[in-house]
């Protein structure tokens, strides 16, 4: 056995045994997590906290799937990857959420039976990227989403194709897709004929090997094509194909399967075959859109005049290396960005005494990002049968180039009008259409559309009206493409990361999937006026996959951020300077490994030091002009695959100390360094091993504190994984309390009440009010989402999630920080309320054609028990004013009060002050005048200013 094969042989039975200590989480645990939140919620002591959307939405976020009346094309469903379903009856004006009462907003495919108005939500994303999350199976709603019913399939995780028979509605045939990172049985092409009450597998293929499309013949369903497709992703590699992806076909309604990609059929068969994408005009003519993973033909290669390329010193020996002429190797060295130090002279010197090999003027240049898209594979490519499925042949001569790059596994949709048998559309990165059955190809893709096509729908009465899903959210044409208007209004921006700074009022950050990085006030108006000035409120300042973001506290303006695989940027806003922060490893050594996420972090002690993560923790001391690596690999090395792995995720430096930092991996290690990088501690001690360390924070309150939080999802292991130390990591303690199982994104210590702690995962946020012995739920204003990341605006006391699906949510918690034991012993406490400034404008109106103006107040107080409570309004001197009666429930309450008094407290008001004048406002209503005032409910009591 040669060495290579040993070690790959090696490789595989280590991670066949990392695979088996991390189990997938079972459906049934996943099940009773989903019922524990659901009490939980119903329990919270912060239940009535309010959250507010505060967008963005112009970027909106990945659509998975549209569905529109084909009798009427105005009213249509939308599927975002994370975002939840939405439902439109004014061709897309307006939208309203319809999944947010259910427990979770991950959809794969949409369905809807238009006879009944029954939809079909398959939940899990079926895309296989690396921010596609796991589902619960099939929900069904009768009721336009104000119920959902889980009718079945739960450990499918990720679902690929729903399809109603339009002649009976309860037959239903299902292409499931299985889990993404682990084997597993729940997946193939499921059928119910009794609404999902009960379901036959009628194709299984493998454990690794699902069904990511199923579409039946126009007019006949008992004609389906159906494709499956073997693929796997950890957490340092993604195959997207295998011997169990294939073509299927059934003549009776799904019931039976025959394999129709055979060797004799002209479609390609084997190890290299990827996702398929089906596409039927009727029961003989189909589509098939191929993801091949074969590499191409090798073709000489002709050396061109203007010089040396990478590949050159891949196999140059050191002999030849040394006869370059010194002008061309410096203009390979200029042009390719090493740094000055290399140049010919000197390099030579380096390949001359062995310190450096010729093969590493190659390796230099490559990273984890490069290395995809040098991947030598066909890529996409038509093929099309004319007999049901049994031969195929390509439609095109060349290559289809520019559709997938190397991220084929991503897309794999393919339409046929409708009307025309040559018509059909294929969707990449650009969104192509051909007219000739796929001879040739022309791109409809626009200025104003999204690049990154997942989803179609071609209106079978008009076919030159599209509707397309895109990572960019919805477009829509009635001219076959040529023209577009975009249907964002919808707050759906999956969020990795936000910031916040510190001016009036403070900015919002936040880096989006495929939607760069976005920055606006906080309390930006989220309506369409923007419409008429022609400025959003909002400002992109970088694009790409948006990652984290460091805003300078001394001036806002400079801002760090940038996009995938660290690739980061200076930006002064007030010039327009862009600065590449320009990190290189030293020629000769390993390059430096950059997570997808990179992380970065300003030094709370000098705004002018800037961390940042590669698989080494590098530092600038000057506002990132140059770099110096401070640690050795603080990973467990990288693993071999087509994923930049082994890397930093995580970077946290103690308030109290300088050069007190943190650093955790992406594969489970977490480090500490007391003397800014001269020696550093392994502390990952008994945590559990190889999970990606989603956060390591040093504590804001105590010097020796520190906490964890490792995430499973990437084994597909849902687990709550959170731990406490209070010397340093050299011990931890678990404080998951009782968070119902979910993978944990973040944790964020409040910044004054050191007692409280606030924590997102996969599936909402958390608080807790004894540093994690216990946890409760948020959930006002709040569905079931991803929350990525959670900031807090130290001045006014506003908690900010950045959601992966839904854009960015408010609440404030000056009343949560007051929380403590004394608080908790009363039968009730009043938090102190502002001063309000009075004003004319109270119930009154610009015209008749408005709503009158009416003040809102909210009076916050904390209840120990749950029931009927009497809040009264009193004068100066006791007198009753207004009462309103409550519900109130255990915990922090909110009720609205719009500073109205009665007809018989207006009495009581004037005679007890004789020169008060109380006069009705053009509502209607009264209103309290100028004065102090007393909010009591019970014994307890609170000043009410009006000044």
């Amino acid at each position: 056995m040669s060495h290579s094969k040993f070690l790959t042989l090696i490789l595989f039975v280590s991670s066949f045994f990392a695979i088996a200590q991390q189990p997938a989480t079972s459906a049934e645990t996943v099940k009773k997590a989903l019922e524990q939140k659901e009490a939980m919620m119903q329990s919270s002591l912060v239940k009535n906290v309010p959250f507010e959307n505060i967008g963005p939405t112009v970027m909106s976020g990945r659509v998975v799937d549209v569905d529109a009346n084909p009798e009427m094309p105005s009213e249509f469903y939308v599927g975002y990857a994370s975002g939840g379903v939405w439902h439109t009856t004014n061709n897309g004006t307006s939208f309203t959420p319809i999944l947010d009462n259910a427990v979770t907003q991950n959809v794969g495919d949409i369905a809807v039976d238009w006879k009944t108005r029954t939809i079909w939500v398959g939940t899990g994303e079926n895309n296989s990227s690396r921010s596609s999350y796991a589902g619960i199976g099939i929900l069904k709603s009768t009721d336009n989403g104000k119920t959902w019913e889980h009718v079945g399939l739960e450990d499918s995780h990720h679902i690929g194709r729903i399809l109603i028979n339009p002649n009976n509605p309860d037959e239903v045939v299902i292409g499931a897709t299985g889990h993404l990172y682990s084997p597993n049985d729940e997946r193939g092409i499921y059928k119910t004929t009794d609404g999902g009450k009960t379901w036959d597998k009628t194709l299984f293929v493998d454990t690794m090997s699902g069904i990511i499309d199923v579409q039946h013949a126009p007019g006949n369903f008992d004609v389906m094509m159906a494709s499956s497709w073997t693929r796997d992703r950890k957490a340092w590699n993604f195959t997207g194909s295998g011997e169990g992806s294939a073509i299927y076909k059934s003549t009776d309604g799904g019931d039976t399967w025959e394999k129709v990609s055979t060797a004799k059929s002209g479609f390609p068969t084997g190890d290299g075959v990827g996702r398929i994408g089906i596409a039927m005009f009727n029961e003989n003519i189909v589509y098939a859109l191929h993801d091949s993973q074969f590499h191409r033909k090798s073709e000489a290669k002709k050396r061109e005049s203007s010089g040396l390329t990478k590949d050159d010193f891949k196999t140059m020996s050191v002999s030849d290396f040394m006869k370059l002429e010194d002008k061309a190797l410096n203009t390979y060295l200029k042009t390719n960005g090493f740094q000055e130090k290399y140049r010919a002279s000197n390099v030579k010197q380096l390949v001359s005494s062995g310190s450096v090999k010729p093969i590493d003027l190659a390796h230099y240049l490559e990273d984890a990002n490069a290395m995809l898209f040098d991947t030598p594979v066909v890529g996409a490519e038509v093929y099309k049968s004319t007999d049901g499925g049994k031969t195929w042949k390509k439609t095109h001569k060349d290559y289809i180039d520019g559709l997938y790059f190397s991220y084929g596994y991503y897309f794999g949709e393919i339409r046929v009008s409708p009307k025309d048998e040559n018509g059909i559309y294929i969707m990449g990165v650009p969104f192509l259409k051909s007219k000739d059955g796929g001879k040739s190809f022309t791109s409809i893709s626009r200025e104003n559309v999204h690049s990154d096509h997942q989803a179609l729908w071609i209106n079978p009465n008009n076919p030159n009206h599209l509707i397309n899903g895109n990572d960019g959210g919805l477009n829509m044409s009635y001219d076959d493409g040529e023209h577009w208007t975009k249907l964002n209004s919808l707050s759906v921006g999956q969020f990795y990361s936000i910031n916040v700074d510190n001016e009036k009022p403070y900015n919002v950050y936040g880096g989006l999937q495929d939607n760069g990085v976005w920055v606006g006030a906080n309390n930006a108006r989220q309506n369409s006026s923007w419409h008429q000035s022609g400025k959003y409120p909002w400002e992109s300042i970088m694009g790409g996959d948006g990652m984290q973001v460091q805003i300078d506290n001394r001036d806002a303006n400079l801002v760090y951020t940038g996009f995938q695989f660290g690739n980061y940027y200076r930006i002064n806003r007030e010039t327009g300077e862009f600065k590449r922060l320009d990190i290189k490893h030293t020629l000769g050594e390993t390059p430096y490994r950059f997570n997808w996420q990179t992380p970065i972090l300003l030094s709370p002690h000098n705004q002018d030091i800037l961390y940042l993560g590669g698989n080494k923790l590098m530092r600038s001391m000057n506002k990132g002009n140059d770099w110096e690596a401070i640690s050795g690999d603080l990973t467990n090395g990288g693993k071999k695959g087509n994923v930049a792995y082994g890397t930093l995720t995580s970077i946290s430096e103690s308030p109290f100390q300088f050069g007190l930092i943190y650093a955790g991996s992406d594969d489970g290690m977490v480090s500490v360094t007391k003397n800014s990088g001269g020696s550093w501690t392994n502390i990952t001690g008994n945590l559990p091993k190889d999970l990606w360390v989603s956060r390591v924070i040093a504590s804001q309150h105590k010097k020796e504190r520190v906490y964890v939080t490792l995430n499973g999802y990437r084994w597909d292991d849902f687990k709550v994984y959170v731990y406490m130390s209070d010397n340093y990591g050299q011990t931890w303690k678990d404080i998951s309390g009782n968070i119902p199982t979910s993978p944990v994104n973040v944790i964020k210590e409040d910044p004054s009440n050191e007692g409280i702690l606030y924590l997102g995962t996969d599936n909402g946020a958390y608080v807790s009010f004894n540093n994690g012995d216990s946890w409760e739920a948020f959930s006002n204003g709040l569905p079931n989402v991803a929350v990525h990341d959670m900031v807090i605006q130290p001045e006014a006391k506003d908690l900010l999630l950045g959601t992966h699906g839904r854009s960015i949510y408010k609440a404030n918690i000056a009343t949560l920080q007051k929380m403590n034991s004394d608080m908790q012993s009363k039968t009730i406490s009043i938090f102190e309320m502002s001063p309000i400034r009075s004003s004319g404008r109270w119930g009154s109106s610009r015209s008749q054609w408005s709503n009158a103006f009416e003040p809102n107040e909210t009076i916050q107080f904390y209840s120990a028990d749950s029931g009927s409570k009497t809040i009264k309004i009193l004068s100066e001197k006791g007198a009753e004013l207004n009462r309103i009666k409550v519900n109130a429930d255990k915990g922090f309450n909110y009720v609205d009060y719009n500073l109205e008094l009665t007809e018989k407290g207006k009495k009581a008001l004037m005679k007890e002050n004789t020169s008060i004048k109380v006069k009705k406002s053009g509502n209607g209503k009264y209103y309290l005048p100028k004065g102090i005032y007393t909010v009591q409910i019970d014994n307890a009591k609170t000043k009410l200013d009006i000044k």
